[in-house]
């Protein structure tokens, strides 16, 4: 398989649904007062930027990097379509943010996640390129569901 990632400006019905899906997740697998996930008008922001990976003409993940400060930035989004889980689109969409990142000058990349099951496989894929667990960043509290890593680049 061989992705297509590009900055998207979140009009097409496929990325819609995409974080529809992203945003009932992270409702059902999350205390509502840790849901971080962004909505689609959040996204949007200046402070975002956003990108579509396609496989062809077929949606098959997302990713955004959020601008914190001068040497800071912050994954958000992150999310493969169901039918490319496991496949590898994680990965792609990591690395393209972690190469834009370094292309920004960040010194560092952060994230928040889940610490419960469910978020068990982005946790291994985030520890496998090198990201480390850290206190909250921004605007995060510690709490206990609620976990923060973050990357030096």
């Amino acid at each position: 398989m061989k992705l297509h990632i590009a900055e998207d400006d979140l009009s097409g019905e496929a990325i819609a649904g995409l974080l529809r899906l992203h945003l009932d997740e992270m409702f059902a697998f999350s205390p509502p007062e840790s849901v971080h996930a962004m909505p689609l008008e959040r996204l949007r922001q200046p402070d975002v930027t956003f990108y579509a990976a396609w496989d062809g003409a077929t949606l098959a993940g997302c990713g955004a990097l959020k601008h914190l400060d001068a040497g800071h930035g912050e994954l958000k989004s992150m999310r493969a379509a169901p039918a490319y889980r496991g496949k590898g689109v994680g990965k792609a969409i990591l690395l393209h943010l972690l190469a834009e990142a370094r292309a920004r000058g960040y010194a560092r990349v952060s994230l928040e996640t889940g610490s419960h099951e469910p978020f068990l496989p982005a946790r291994r894929l985030y520890q496998s390129h090198g990201f480390v667990e850290c206190p909250p960043f921004a605007d995060y509290v510690l709490d206990d569901f609620s976990l923060c890593m973050t990357r030096t680049l």
